[in-house]
């Protein structure tokens, strides 16, 4: 669920320049006008299909909702300081989990994966490093080398992400959570000093 007094006023704001009243928007997304008017108020979290949704309608990119996350100096990070840091292909919802990212050798994420259509291509990669995987709610589909494996709350999977090509997948009509990290952090700054 995502709390952002920003993404309600954006919503209120394309809305209104749409001429649409909460009560078209109401029936266009299927959320009640309650709900939407105390989202636009920020008095409320929205999940995040839901959120999709909303964008649909006002014809933006779930994107558009979203701001980068600041840099923390402390070293406790609150669930209300949590933000979006990128929205990858609509599909993938990144949340960076550490208050100072440049100054750490490991990179966790909370990462949403919305559903995915069994139709479409997925493509595979590697990269630098390995990965740990926790499923904290849904069903993930894990591609790993030649394997095609189901994974369920509570499951977890560690691979060698160099050696191994990979993605995840959710093909249920439910919106999946996972606690990813990921060894190098690239946004450490020894690994930008490293890429110059």
């Amino acid at each position: 669920m995502v709390l952002n007094k920003d993404i309600g006023a954006k919503i209120k704001q394309l809305r209104t320049q749409k001429q649409m009243t909460l009560k078209d928007m109401s029936e266009k997304t299927n959320l009640s006008i309650g709900f939407l008017s105390q989202l636009e108020r920020g008095l409320t979290s929205v999940a995040t299909d839901s959120l999709g949704k909303i964008a649909s309608v006002l014809d933006v990119e779930l994107t558009y909702f979203f701001m980068k996350p600041k840099e923390h100096k402390r070293a406790v990070l609150r669930s209300y300081e949590k933000e979006v840091f990128d929205v990858e292909n609509s599909t993938f919802i990144h949340y960076h989990l550490s208050s100072s990212l440049k100054e750490k050798t490991m990179l966790p994420r909370l990462i949403e994966i919305l559903p995915s259509k069994s139709s479409e291509e997925i493509c595979c990669y590697v990269h630098e490093g390995e990965e740990f995987v926790y499923v904290l709610e849904g069903t993930l589909t894990v591609f790993l080398g030649d394997e095609q494996i189901e994974m369920y709350p509570g499951d977890t999977i560690h691979y060698n992400s160099e050696k191994n090509n990979h993605n995840w997948v959710n093909y249920t009509n439910k919106v999946a959570k996972i606690l990813v990290v990921s060894v190098p952090n690239p946004f450490e700054k020894s690994n930008e000093v490293k890429e110059a």
